[in-house]
């Protein structure tokens, strides 16, 4: 089976990278076919399962306070969707604590901006994953000029700190920056004008929000040189490729999941006497 060894570290944000040179139809640190590609990835999410259920049931059984917090960050149409679906969806549900984050309601706007995003954070043992998040209070805020740049200026630093809390505190990021090609998110977007089972995922905004796409690279381009540490550092995901960017995103939470050197748990009761007293009952 082709390796996937590489992948985590040829996705890692280097300082100097620029946005403008990702190619998002590359497969950074995979060598090869879309096929090679699917034979890994089952391989690979069998062991993200295991992985996820170890986490889970050293939580229930010994109070390893330990998680892990998925950031999924990208334009429209970049598969964010489909990286829940198909990655995530590999592990027992049990498990994750999923949350999309859309407009503010009017409850979020009177709060700081991290306030949601603290009440979302995944309990010990689990994995969460967050469908846009902080983020985006340093991205479409700044883009379409929301608050003036006094206000949204700060929040970079502020991340940082809010970030550099959470992992002293027993979570570990894994940050994922989702780059599409303008074409490709043509395409799927034209996909689901063209499909009726997908007219629930279309919304005409999203057009409009292709005439700024350079200002969100600007924008993403801050993102990762401001907030790209090494407690909570950036990966960054090409994903004109639904198949690499699943693959990717999968190998980055095996990364983060092995770093905890897991194990199943160990009995803390007598096997043989509770084997003794289950066939006598």
């Amino acid at each position: 089976m082709t390796s996937t060894s590489e992948i985590a570290e040829a996705l890692r944000f280097r300082a100097g990278d620029k946005v403008a040179d990702i190619d998002p139809e590359g497969t950074p640190g995979f060598r090869g076919s879309k096929s090679d590609g699917a034979a890994a990835q089952s391989d690979r999410s069998a062991r993200l399962a295991e992985l996820q259920e170890m986490l889970y049931a050293n939580w229930k059984a010994a109070e390893d306070s330990r998680s892990v917090l998925l950031v999924l960050q990208g334009m429209d149409a970049a598969g964010k969707g489909g990286i829940v679906k198909h990655v995530v969806g590999a592990v027992n549900p049990m498990g994750v604590r999923y949350t999309a984050f859309g407009k503010p309601t009017p409850e979020e706007l009177e709060h700081d901006f991290l306030w949601r995003i603290r009440r979302a954070l995944p309990p010990p043992g689990h994995i969460g994953v967050f469908d846009r998040s902080h983020y985006e209070d340093v991205l479409i805020v700044r883009v379409h000029n929301l608050v003036p740049p006094e206000v949204w200026g700060p929040r970079y630093d502020e991340i940082n700190a809010f970030e550099r809390e959470l992992v002293d505190g027993g979570t570990t990021l894994v940050k994922v920056a989702m780059f599409i090609s303008l074409e490709e998110q043509k395409k799927q977007l034209l996909e689901r004008l063209d499909d009726p089972t997908k007219y629930w995922k279309y919304n005409p905004g999203d057009v409009d929000e292709r005439s700024k796409w350079p200002q969100y690279q600007e924008a993403y381009q801050a993102v990762l040189d401001r907030t790209s540490t090494d407690y909570a550092p950036w990966h960054v995901v090409p994903c004109n490729r639904r198949w690499y960017s699943r693959l990717a995103v999968t190998e980055l939470l095996i990364r983060a999941l092995e770093s905890f050197d897991l194990s199943y748990p160990a009995a803390d009761f007598d096997i043989a006497a509770e084997r003794k007293r289950l066939l006598s009952s």
